[in-house]
């Protein structure tokens, strides 16, 4: 198994296969949520401010594997785990398309195949999402364990979407934590803030 780029979410039916462009693959993601977890691991002290200068070169992909090992010490049990349970869950949609009561034989063939075409390309998305919310998971826990009050961002859709998804986790931990997201600009830049709003 292998983490690679394969693209926006399919949309498939007995009529043939599109994607839905706004659901990006989360591996377009990664290289971000490294980023943020390699600027965010460190030691903190008291009323200081941090700055580390993020920028939007990719990792090679044995790079990329090797920091998020860092971070995701179990990378390989995680993507056997999510290969595992996609490969159940097209099975159950290529039976579901067989059961089905709306369709024709001729039909329920063709959605059947057309799930089967797709199969490598819904494992990998499958594989790139777990990873993806892995990093997102260590990303909340060290706002969380290091008391990090703030952290902003150039205001690119990426970094953007990392932290909405960093918000997510951390909202729907047992005590879950407020946050904010707010955009503005700073000496013509555009920026994102993550606040972790401590009550």
């Amino acid at each position: 198994m292998q983490l690679k780029y394969v693209g926006p979410k399919p949309i498939i039916s007995h009529t043939g296969i599109d994607f839905d462009n706004n659901k990006e693959d989360k591996f377009a993601y990664l290289n971000i949520s490294v980023q943020l977890l390699k600027a965010l691991s460190h030691d903190y002290f008291e009323d200081r401010v941090y700055k580390y200068n993020a920028d939007t070169s990719r990792f090679e992909n044995d790079e990329l594997i090797h920091e998020l090992k860092k971070y995701c010490p179990t990378l390989d049990a995680l993507m056997d785990a999510s290969n595992h349970n996609i490969e159940e869950e097209i099975q159950h949609n290529i039976q579901r398309a067989h059961d089905s009561n709306t369709l024709e034989k001729v039909d329920k063939d063709t959605l059947a195949n057309n799930i089967n075409i797709m199969h490598d390309y819904i494992v990998q998305r499958s594989i790139n999402k777990s990873v993806y919310y892995c990093t997102v998971e260590s990303l909340a826990k060290l706002l969380q364990k290091d008391n990090i009050d703030y952290v902003i961002a150039p205001m690119f859709q990426k970094f953007a979407h990392v932290l909405h998804s960093v918000q997510g986790v951390l909202l729907k931990k047992e005590f879950s934590i407020d946050t904010k997201i707010e955009i503005y600009q700073e000496d013509g830049k555009l920026l994102v803030k993550l606040e972790v709003i401590n009550t």
